[in-house]
Formats: structure tokens, C-alpha cells, sequence
């Protein structure tokens, strides 16, 4: 037989239980760090302000336009001295890229050098004149940009934009002709670890001259740079 005492005596641990049940469920349903962020990142880590992944909402997306009347001449003599300082761009390039740079003029001109660590390979490449294995990368291609957006430009903005460092690598040549004039969705790096720099270089690029992207392109851009939130634009 239940006495009223006896039942203030089992209440007092049902209510426990019940409130500590309520504190478990309350903390089941807070996010907590391994909820995706708001914006879709992996492992909810979201773009820095700033940062290539968050520049890639800002490109315009469009398909691609037809590669008609695109030539390599349409962008310029190729390897102008657009900074004037008496070199060619591809000379200024490998002076920038190669290590134990020898030049055949005391100027401008690059006998030989050292390609360590291509970004493209991870290898060592060496680099003679007239017999190279290095080629230099348009990093965005011309006539990748000719297809979404360059066709429009004036010549001097086509002349510009092949010539500009930024959008200009030192690369294993034989890398360089398997990627031809792909975009980020057709052709990466084989050296993974350079993905992320090198699609943030696209970002940069095509957002300086306002080329636009394919949404497949788009997304394959997300995808690489999803993994490296922070990279910064170069």
C-alpha cells in the first residue's frame, strides 16, 4: 500500500529523469561541428571572405560560345614585351619560374635553367633553349577564352591577357599538351597538391578579364576549391 510519503519519495527521480532526458534531446538537436555549414562546404567549413571559393560566385555563367574564327594571332604577336623592359614575355616568365637561370645575352634571353617541383607534375624538369621540355602554360587558355568572352575584346585587351603573368606558368611540356585548351572541368594537374592553387589562378584570371564559366566548370571549381576553403586568390 502506496502512503503519500511514499509517493513524493518516487517522484523526485522521475522528474530527474525526465529532465535529463529533455537535456539529451535538446543537445541531439543543436548544431554542433559536424553539421554541414550554410553553405554546402564539406565538413561545414565556410568560404573565407576573400578567398577563391567564395570569388567563384562572382564569375558569370554562361555556355560556350562556338570556337569560330578563333587564331592564335587574334591575341597578338606571341611573347610581346607588353612591360617594356626590352624582354620578351616568355624570357620574363622562365627568369620568374626556373632556378639556376643562365641567360645567352647577359639580358634577357634564358639558355638554360631548372624547373624544380613543375607545378603540374611535382618533377624536376630541366629547361635548354632550342630543345626544352618546359613549356609556358596559358592558364587559361585563349581559346578557352575566345569561347567565353575574348572574341568581343579589342586587340589590345587580347594582347594584354595573353601576355599577363598571372594567367602564365612554367610547365612540363608534355602535361601542358594533354591539358590543350581545357577548363577546369575537363583537365586538372596530376599533381593534386597544386589543384587548388591552380583553379584559384583560373578564378583570379577570369575574373580580371570577366570570362565567363560553364556551370560544369562552375562546379568543378567549387568542388576543388570545397577542399581548401581559405586559398586566397594570387
Amino acid at each position: 500500500m502506496f502512503t503519500q510519503r511514499t509517493f513524493h519519495i518516487y517522484r523526485r527521480p522521475l522528474a530527474g529523469a525526465a529532465l535529463a532526458v529533455a537535456a539529451l534531446v535538446t543537445a541531439a538537436c543543436s548544431p554542433g561541428s559536424d553539421t554541414p555549414g550554410s553553405d554546402g562546404g564539406p565538413g561545414g567549413r565556410p568560404a573565407a571572405r576573400g578567398s577563391a571559393l567564395a570569388a567563384v560566385d562572382t564569375l558569370t555563367v554562361k555556355g560556350r560560345a562556338p570556337k569560330t574564327g578563333y587564331e592564335r594571332e587574334k591575341f597578338g604577336r606571341a611573347w610581346a614585351d607588353v612591360d617594356g623592359n626590352g624582354c620578351g614575355t616568355r624570357d620574363d616568365v622562365l627568369r620568374r619560374d626556373l632556378t639556376g637561370v643562365r641567360l645567352t645575352d647577359g639580358r634577357c634571353k634564358v639558355a638554360s635553367g631548372t624547373l624544380t617541383d613543375d607545378p603540374y607534375t611535382g618533377t624536376t624538369v630541366e629547361y635548354v633553349r632550342g630543345r626544352s621540355k618546359v613549356d609556358i602554360d596559358h592558364v587559361v587558355a585563349l581559346s578557352d577564352a575566345w569561347q567565353k568572352g575574348a572574341r568581343k575584346w579589342d586587340a589590345d585587351t587580347r594582347r594584354r591577357f595573353a601576355n599577363d603573368p598571372l594567367n602564365l606558368l612554367a610547365v612540363d611540356s608534355s602535361a601542358n599538351r594533354r591539358k590543350s585548351d581545357g577548363d577546369a572541368a575537363t583537365w586538372l594537374p596530376p599533381n593534386r597538391a597544386y589543384r587548388c592553387a591552380y583553379v584559384a589562378r583560373q578564378v583570379a584570371v577570369k575574373k580580371k578579364y570577366e570570362v565567363w564559366v560553364t556551370g560544369a566548370e562552375r562546379d568543378a571549381m567549387k568542388k576543388v576549391l570545397g577542399g581548401c576553403p581559405q586559398q586566397k586568390l594570387p
